[in-house]
């Protein structure tokens, strides 16, 4: 009887990946055995791991956990497309394994795995089908979705049953392969910037969108790793000032079969499919490993800079979606170990709105996750993470849990608890709403900021009480349990909604391009088009609006709490309107770096980065307590007060007056800790004066113990804010606030 690989293997020809590589062992040369050979191996670590096996042959070690399944076949495959099929026979704890001598970095493979189909129990394996290694460090080629790729019949005429009718066709010429990669980079020449939560002002971005059209960036490395590496790239983010990048999902992803019938692409990304694999189609290198040592430059040359690496990751779903999605991976493996089920198994429980939920109370899925954060940390060189729905991570059974198996191996780990987590602290299903609820070490993204300032400067708050809490640090929400004011990450926009320039612009999405009729994307958008729909050349509103950016963004950066900015707002980048460019990978997404040459729109980049730089340096704006809003000495000078525009302290019932103007004074002579010398911390004085009103408005400075005189630093009435500093007013002075403006003062 001859093995599956003698069967596929043409005679007198060696075996792809096996008998053909020389081994290179402590620099003599030695011949790789010849195929087909599989040693034991070992069981752990999972995945492919290029080693030195027995005898000083290299070769690597493949694992794979696969708890119901009868067999399971490593696939290799040569240049050509060839398949070489190796049946891993060793089973130790669920897992399969085995050692393939002469298996060297580069090797192309996957697996077939066989079992049971019997989708109304859940069941859904499928030898047919190539599956992609969970562990797999890189991925070379791309997911079509032809009907091939799907474990069932995909076209089968009666759709309601279609998943139960077992597609029989081979799939491994439609599929990517993963990618053997040797792992011997220690990081020693690296420097993390450890930036402090407080210190921390953050900048999401999309590798692809942010360099696709950046003139400094060679044409070649445009859209990649290497382009946010380059100089020019860096060289905008250090002007800018910001501390992190918050990367949109670099993990392999696979585009929808909706979005391909259309002829779009998922341009975000969010439909993860190799939580080890940097996307390939991000690398300028090449994609049968080399992706993973541009994307550790990259990693490097923003350490240099002083910039940290955040992941925007989606553990809670993947590309395989529902019943009728396909089989790519996970499915294919272990559909009950990996997926949470409805009671009736042939559903998904999908708390995701993505047709299926990782099942992360399972052990070997909590593994995979948390294997996977360590390895972006420790091997690729990450700070952190923003963890996409995270409520559904954190669920345990059914409900959200905080003290489910995720969040409590997260808060134990050495490596993860010291890395940035960050939070979505919701999910689509009940009591999925979490924001203010996950436990210290984590922060979340706060929407109630976000839906607090946009309502305030559209003038449709009923009072200022929700803009005096999103102000100072949303103490309401993360005055508990230890955590700080930088639990809450401010946001006023995200790569899900409106650009900030399309938040002045269109009172409604424009979203037809997505090919959806207009129903995608959400219809509550807070926003105000200054009076006219869209972009207009009436110089009126547009200088209106240019005013409402700045309003904006200076609210944003005035703010307690770790700031984020989306790429691109503070150079007024618009999407057209769309408020779910989520497959529009065109200019659409791209950033238009022409703005930052346009008279219009250099100096709200200008101001974006005054602001920063005025927030680094004042350590009032970056507080890492939160305010009493007591006295700590005797002239009754306080950490943080509230006044009206008459110059008086707020009473309670000026918080529930509806009221266009709000006085915030933030007292730099009482900071809570000390600096890294153990010296009391200390800064100036500042007062912020926020008037929403359309017409300009009186303000009486207040006086002693407040101030004697106040200097104006910004006032975002003016185009060009060289203008605005210098100005001083004595303390009691009636100041006029021009409408829809910021005045900052600083206390002199």
């Amino acid at each position: 009887m001859t093995s599956a690989a003698e069967q596929r293997a043409p005679a007198g020809e060696p075996a792809a990946g096996t008998g053909q590589h020389p081994a290179v062992v402590n620099g003599a040369r030695r011949a790789a055995v010849p195929a087909p050979v599989v040693w034991p191996g070992a069981p752990t670590p999972l995945g492919a791991r290029f080693r030195v096996g027995p005898d000083g042959v290299a070769g690597t070690n493949f694992a794979l956990w696969a708890a119901g399944a009868e067999a399971v076949r490593v696939c290799l495959f040569d240049g050509t497309g060839r398949e070489t099929q190796i049946p891993l026979t060793e089973l130790t704890h669920e897992i399969w394994h085995g050692f393939v001598p002469g298996v060297m970095p580069g090797q192309r493979y996957g697996y077939r795995v066989d079992g049971r189909w019997d989708p109304w129990t859940g069941a859904r394996w499928n030898p047919a089908k190539l599956l992609l290694d969970p562990y797999a460090r890189a991925v070379d080629g791309e997911f079509g979705l032809p009907p091939e790729v799907y474990g069932h019949v995909r076209d089968w005429p009666q759709q309601q049953v279609a998943d139960t009718v077992r597609d029989d066709r081979d799939s491994a010429p439609y599929v990517p392969k993963g990618v053997v990669v040797d792992d011997d980079d220690d990081w020693e020449d690296d420097r993390r910037p450890k930036t402090p939560w407080a210190d921390s002002v953050i900048y999401e971005l999309h590798v692809r969108g942010f360099t696709k059209l950046h003139p400094g960036i060679p044409r070649e490395l445009r859209g990649t790793y290497a382009g946010l590496a380059h100089p020019a790239a860096i060289e905008h983010l250090v002007k800018l000032g910001v501390t992190a990048v918050e990367l949109l999902p670099v993990h392999q992803f696979a585009h929808e079969d909706h979005l391909l019938r259309r002829g779009l692409r998922n341009y975000w990304g969010y439909n993860s499919i190799g939580y080890f694999a940097p996307h390939a189609a991000y690398a300028a290198s090449g994609t049968t490993g080399q992706q993973v040592g541009e994307f550790k430059r990259m990693v490097r040359a923003l350490h240099a800079a002083g910039i940290e690496v955040v992941l925007d990751v989606v553990y809670n779903h993947t590309a395989e979606a529902g019943e009728l999605g396909p089989t790519l991976s996970l499915k294919g493996i272990d559909n009950r170990g990996y997926y949470r089920l409805q009671d009736d198994a042939r559903r998904y429980a999908d708390y995701t709105g993505c047709g299926n939920t990782l099942h992360v109370v399972q052990p070997q899925v909590l593994r995979l996750i948390t294997d996977s954060l360590r390895y972006w940390v420790t091997e690729m060189g990450v700070d952190g993470f923003r963890f996409d729905l995270a409520a559904a991570l954190a669920r345990s059974m059914h409900d959200v849990d905080m003290l489910s198996p995720f969040l409590a191996v997260i808060a134990q780990d050495p490596v993860l608890r010291r890395v940035k987590l960050i939070a979505e602290p919701w999910d689509i299903g009940s009591g999925g709403y979490q924001v203010g609820a996950f436990p210290p070490l984590w922060t979340e993204w706060n929407d109630r900021y976000r839906n607090a300032v946009r309502d305030f400067w559209r003038h449709a708050l009923p009072d200022v009480r929700e803009m005096g809490y999103r102000l100072s640090g949303s103490s309401d929400l993360y005055a508990w349990g230890g955590r700080r004011p930088y639990a809450s990450v401010n946001f006023v926009t995200a790569h899900d909604g409106f650009t900030l320039r399309d938040l002045v612009s269109y009172a409604r999405k424009h979203n037809g391009a997505n090919g959806e009729d207009n129903r995608d994307g959400t219809d509550d958008n807070r926003s105000w088009n200054c009076g006219v729909e869209g972009e207009t050349q009436d110089e009126r509103v547009r200088a209106l609006r240019r005013r409402q950016l700045r309003n904006l963004l200076t609210t944003l950066l005035l703010s307690t709490g770790v700031p984020m900015l989306v790429a691109g707002d503070e150079l007024g980048r618009t999407q057209r309107g769309n408020n779910n460019a989520y497959c529009q990978d065109n200019e659409i997404s791209w950033l238009d770096w022409s703005l930052l040459d346009d008279p219009g729109w250099r100096p709200l980049f200008e101001l974006t980065s005054r602001l920063i730089a005025l927030r680094h340096r004042h350590p009032v704006l970056r507080r890492r307590a939160f305010f009493s809003g007591r006295a700590h000495s005797a002239d009754g000078l306080r950490d943080l007060a509230w006044f009206t525009a008459r110059g008086a302290e707020m009473t309670e019932g000026d918080w529930y007056a509806p009221a266009a103007t709000l006085g915030m004074y933030l007292s730099g002579r009482d900071i809570p800790g000390r600096d890294e010398r153990g010296a009391p911390v200390a800064d100036d004085s500042f007062l912020a004066v926020l008037h929403a009103g359309e017409d300009p408005t009186v303000f009486v400075l207040p006086g002693r113990p407040w101030a004697e005189r106040y200097e104006v630093l910004v006032d975002t009435s003016r185009e060009d804010q060289a203008e605005a500093p210098g100005t001083v007013h004595p303390a009691g002075a009636e100041i006029t606030v021009p409408g829809r403006a910021v005045l900052l003062l600083r206390v002199v």
